[in-house]
């Protein structure tokens, strides 16, 4: 099995990368649990210098980073950019406040005196995706590290070169080898290294099935885990919205990434009172987006980050209007190299159709009109997935009252906007559990310890 490198824009193997040997793994992963005994013990200000000194690198880096994501996964250069930027930005609100987070809490019991203390679990096996190469790791990397953990980390096979410059920027601000390692690993060696009893700890993002192979294996082995699946988040406009300010957000909740976004937003559901207006607005934006090269600054819709996507997503739109949605627009693969598919709308989706339960990854809206709030928050809950939705209204208290009846990790009022490392990341039902990022991502993987003083005469 090899790892490749090839660029969806023309489709042209950039490189191949051969799978390590069973022997390399085991020795990566020795070199960690030893690296492990070291890092758990320096201070938090030691671990601090190193991971700010790599939020340093990054930015003065910014567009070597970006033009490498854009390459291999045809992220356009732009979003790119933000990723690199973001995800330094990431790296240094760990480095800022992970002891503070982590310090001692002091508890309160009848008798004595007792608090709460953490501390790291060991070496950590985290298994990423491609959407966002380096966004992924920081939001790993940052509290983890931070925490004196260590980790091992399986980057998606088609961005292998995001997942070594990754690697190579911890070691160049001066993590000792062994803190992060990169393993060009497959599946059946992934499986070993979770039943590896060095490894205490495993963190998924990634797609339902992945969820699904990778917690039941760490279950096996009675080991903390944490899943980010996938999501098919409900954007929500009410009557009251302001359509001129709503629209944009509809754009960019679906079009951001190539739609390749997790908690993108999927099923748009717009009250029928405004949805006529709403809908011709939304079509004529998104119909406003250009193809081409996502290296070009000018262009507005980059393509699937592989061919197998591509052909993925025509699969499942030709599936969903073979049971009865009806195709408003787009629903082919463009005429051009490279992995391009047409932005596509459909509606008129039942509930027997698979496309009323499956999550579409890429430039495919599902449009649903509704009576009202009652049947937009109904609908919206109808899903196997929870990670996020979003709700328009000029009524930010209706606004309110709409987002806690969603049944999601997260919910944004009149925006998409959960680019703030201070916000933590995560879902419910079948977008797996856990949190990433804020102050509750790094309390995944540490030891919470009860320790009590009290004076008692011994038991008799």
């Amino acid at each position: 099995m090899s790892y490749q490198s090839i660029n969806p824009n023309d489709g042209k193997t950039l490189k191949s990368f051969d799978t390590v040997s069973d022997k390399q793994l085991d020795a990566s992963l020795a070199l960690a649990e030893t690296c492990f005994q070291s890092w758990k013990t320096m201070s938090y200000a030691a671990r601090a210098a190193i991971i700010q000194k790599a939020a340093v690198l990054l930015r003065a880096d910014v567009d070597s980073f970006a033009k490498l994501a854009t390459l291999e996964m045809g992220k356009r250069i732009n979003e790119a950019r933000g990723e690199v930027k973001f995800s330094a930005d990431i790296l240094d609100y760990y480095a800022k406040n992970a002891e503070q987070f982590l310090s001692d809490t002091k508890l309160n019991p009848k008798k004595g005196e007792a608090h709460m203390e953490s501390s790291p679990i060991g070496v950590l096996f985290c298994v990423e995706p491609w959407n966002f190469p380096y966004y992924q790791l920081a939001r790993v990397v940052g509290p983890q590290l931070m925490a004196g953990n260590v980790l091992v980390v399986k980057h998606a096979g088609c961005v292998p070169q995001c997942a070594i410059a990754f690697e190579k920027l911890l070691i160049d601000a001066g993590a000792p080898v062994g803190a992060y390692t990169n393993l060009i690993i497959s599946h059946e060696q992934a499986e070993k290294v979770i039943d590896d009893p060095r490894i205490k700890g495993v963190a998924l993002t990634g797609s339902v099935s992945a969820g699904r192979s990778i917690a039941a294996r760490a279950g096996l082995n009675l080991k903390k885990s944490s899943m980010e699946l996938g999501g098919s988040d409900a954007f929500i406009v009410l009557e009251d919205a302001d359509i001129e300010k709503t629209i944009p957000w509809a754009v960019w909740g679906r079009m951001y990434n190539g739609g390749q976004t997790c908690c993108a937003a999927k099923r748009f559901i717009v009250v029928d009172s405004i949805a006529d207006q709403f809908l011709e607005k939304f079509t004529a934006a998104l119909s406003a987006l250009k193809a081409g090269d996502p290296m070009d600054e000018k262009t507005t819709q980059g393509p699937l980050s592989t061919e197998a996507a591509a052909v993925q997503l025509v699969k499942q739109v030709d599936e969903a209007v073979a049971h009865g949605a009806t195709l408003l627009m787009g629903g082919k693969r463009m005429d051009r190299p490279g992995a391009f598919m047409e932005i596509t709308m459909l509606t008129d989706i039942a509930p027997d159709n698979p496309a009323f339960r499956d999550e579409f990854f890429g430039p495919v809206v599902s449009f649903y009109r509704v009576k009202d709030e009652a049947a937009a928050i109904a609908l919206a809950n109808d899903s196997d997935f929870g990670l996020g939705g979003s709700v328009f209204t000029k009524d930010i208290a209706r606004g309110k009252r709409v987002a806690s009846q969603v049944n999601t990790g997260m919910m944004f009022i009149n925006s998409l906007d959960w680019t703030d490392a201070e916000l933590p990341f995560g879902g419910i039902k079948n977008s797996g559990y856990g949190r990433e990022l804020g102050n509750m991502g790094i309390q995944e993987f540490v030891n919470k310890k009860l320790v009590r003083t009290i004076d008692l005469a011994a038991p008799v």
